[in-house]
């Protein structure tokens, strides 16, 4: 599993980077049954003139390519939000799939029992 975190414009702490690291353990676990190659790349860019921070998460999977990207006034809230909406959206589409190849087998019962 590939991960990786961009700071842009801005000085890497410890405390962020374990923040960082932190939340990003709860998607790698999402993903841990995933087969790889599996690349999350989390791009941090804080606005210094203006209340204007850019937060973005992408995951690339052979199942999923998931992109989210927030900007707002508070550092921590975009994160957040950022986080808290990938997972959001990977357990959607593992739902969808699921869903999907329940629908498919139920179509190749019906075909065996023709």
């Amino acid at each position: 599993m590939n991960r990786r975190i961009a700071f842009r414009n801005m000085e890497k702490t410890n405390h962020m980077e374990e923040y960082c690291i932190g939340q990003l353990d709860k998607i790698e676990k999402f993903l841990e049954n995933e087969r790889p190659p599996v690349n999350i790349d989390l791009i941090l860019e804080p606005s210094k003139v203006h209340a204007h921070h850019q937060v973005e998460l992408r995951v690339k999977t052979p199942h999923y390519h998931k992109k989210v990207q927030f900007e707002g006034p508070d550092f921590y809230l975009v994160l957040n939000r950022a986080f808290d909406t990938m997972y959001k959206e990977l357990h959607d589409e593992k739902k969808k799939q699921k869903e999907h190849q329940k629908e498919l087998n139920r179509h190749d019962e019906i075909k065996k029992a023709r």
